[in-house]
């Protein structure tokens, strides 16, 4: 029986896209005047205060093997280090030009399948990786004239997730969505509970690492932790509904979302060149994305028939 309901998927997705970058948006705004160590903080706790109820409510399980415990924390860390690398980017980078520069993502999960994994890959599919390098090359250009280093952060925020995505196709089938992510909320507020001690044991002034929010930045923070879990969680779901191939293109809505939120908020447009990059870049995604789908198909046909 086939349980796929792809109209309920694509909405979820929509979601997604919408929830994702006006979260980004927000870290954005508390980047001048909230330190990084603590909105990560905050982000994941509330993840965990979030999720925990539900797990407990909806009596789901937490037991994981060793292994799937090992693949967790790991999968956390990347999380953890993808989501600071995205918050430190937006601090000198338009809200568009950091996600339009992240989904460089998709191309390289693309060659470590090829090249890590041993995935048939064909010159076509890598040729679109190839265009996509370029595209992106376009988006980075003017950002690193202008920032230097930090315009890199983005490639940065890819490898992470690429990594992270290859991570999480290894232990989805065995772990409930919602469970592992309250597990990942409760190993993240450890983890950086952790280092929060290291600075303060190494010296560093702990006033550097946290302040006191006014009552505008606490409901702003507090819609960070909300809108990543729940972003999250829709994107999550969407993948119940509806196979991958169907979604995938969906998720380049987030770049003109992104757009649409940075000239609300910040008054940033992407200039001509970075535009230029922006277009071949989800030109050659969505190229990736059709001959996935095409391959897909054509392995399914003996089985069909």
């Amino acid at each position: 029986m086939n349980n796929d309901r792809p109209v309920l998927g694509i909405s979820l997705m929509i979601g997604f896209c919408l929830l994702a970058p006006l979260g980004d948006s927000i870290a954005k705004l508390l980047g001048s005047t909230i330190p990084l160590l603590q909105l990560l903080i905050v982000r994941f706790a509330l993840q965990a205060l979030i999720l925990l109820p539900i797990v407990i409510v909806t009596t789901r399980h937490f037991h994981m093997s060793r292994r799937i415990f090992s693949l967790t924390v790991i999968r956390t860390v990347l999380h953890v280090v993808g989501v600071g690398a995205m918050f430190v980017s937006l601090k000198y980078l338009p809200l568009a030009d950091a996600i339009a520069i992240a989904f460089v993502m998709p191309f390289i999960l693309l060659l470590l399948g090829r090249f890590v994994l041993n995935e048939t890959v064909g010159y076509r599919r890598l040729s679109a990786c190839a265009v996509g390098f370029f595209g992106t090359l376009l988006v980075i250009q003017p950002s690193f004239s202008e920032v230097g280093a930090p315009a890199l952060l983005p490639l940065v925020v890819a490898v992470d997730f690429a990594l992270f995505m290859l991570v999480t196709r290894q232990i989805a089938k065995d772990v409930d969505p919602i469970s592992l992510q309250a597990v990942s909320g409760m190993i993240a507020v450890g983890i950086l509970a952790l280092a929060y001690a290291a600075f303060a044991l190494g010296g560093t002034p702990i006033s550097s690492q946290f302040v006191y929010p006014n009552a505008t930045e606490i409901y702003l923070l507090l819609s960070i932790g909300v809108l990543g879990t729940g972003a999250h969680l829709l994107m999550t779901w969407s993948l119940k509904f509806a196979p991958s191939a169907t979604l995938a293109p969906m998720q380049y809505l987030e770049i003109p979302v992104a757009t649409f939120f940075g000239f609300l908020i910040f008054k940033d447009l992407p200039n001509g060149l970075a535009a230029v990059g922006i277009m071949i870049t989800i030109l050659a995604g969505l190229y990736v994305v059709y001959r996935e789908h095409k391959d897909s198909r054509l392995a399914q046909k003996p089985t069909q028939s």
